[in-house]
């Protein structure tokens, strides 16, 4: 599988026959797609910024919401959460999705705004790969994106939902949650290529650059 950022919570991941697109943001995130096509869009909410369906061709099938999906061989599990520390009461629901792409459990956070129950963190126990806000404002801040990672126990974590030079909203960057995970003089990549035979044996932190 070929792990590349679009930006924000999106990423674009590609099997040997199937590219799945997550939470595609819109141009007024500050990020631009581009030409970007896929069989499969997952929507963790319906915020402009993670929903922008109309931005990926090919006429993908739309994942949204909880319950268990199995398109093109791609098997899906949305588990419901929220987008805030009060069960949804000031920003709503968010859908946390767990992929299973070539034999990798791969599972995207979404705009996670609370630390998982012990009913949820069972339920992603299998995760290789974990996409995971970390800049806080309407997500976990870096402080809880690492005791998420704890909690979980990836094989390899991606960071998304920070500042950049091309956001325009005010979040945090990168760089403290880098500092609570322990990683010093990380070199972005442009895209991670994994298969289940070369996931890491121990935790892999990976920041990947936009495009």
């Amino acid at each position: 599988m070929e792990i590349t950022w679009l930006g924000h919570s999106c990423f674009r991941l590609k099997s040997k026959q199937v590219t799945v697109v997550t939470d595609p943001c819109s141009p007024d995130t500050g990020y631009a797609l581009g030409k970007v096509s896929a069989q499969i869009v997952t929507v963790s909410h319906a915020h402009p910024g993670h929903s922008y369906v109309e931005g990926v061709s090919d006429n993908p099938k739309v994942i949204k919401g909880p319950g268990e999906y199995e398109i093109s061989d791609i098997i899906t599990l949305g588990l419901t959460t929220f987008h805030d520390n009060e069960h949804g009461a000031v920003r709503g629901k968010n859908t946390v999705y767990l992929m299973d792409i070539d034999d990798v459990m791969i599972c995207h956070l979404g705009d996670l705004g609370h630390t998982l129950t012990a009913e949820q963190v069972a339920k992603l126990e299998t995760v290789d790969v974990l996409l995971v806000p970390v800049g806080g404002g309407s997500t976990i801040d870096a402080t809880q994106a690492a005791e998420t990672v704890r909690r979980l126990e990836p094989k390899i974590v991606i960071p998304m939902h920070f500042k950049t030079e091309a956001l325009k909203r005010d979040l945090a960057t990168e760089e403290r949650f880098l500092k609570e995970m322990g990683v010093k003089d990380i070199v972005p990549l442009t895209k991670l290529n994994i298969t289940k035979a070369n996931l890491p044996q121990s935790l892999q932190v990976t920041l990947l650059s936009y495009k």
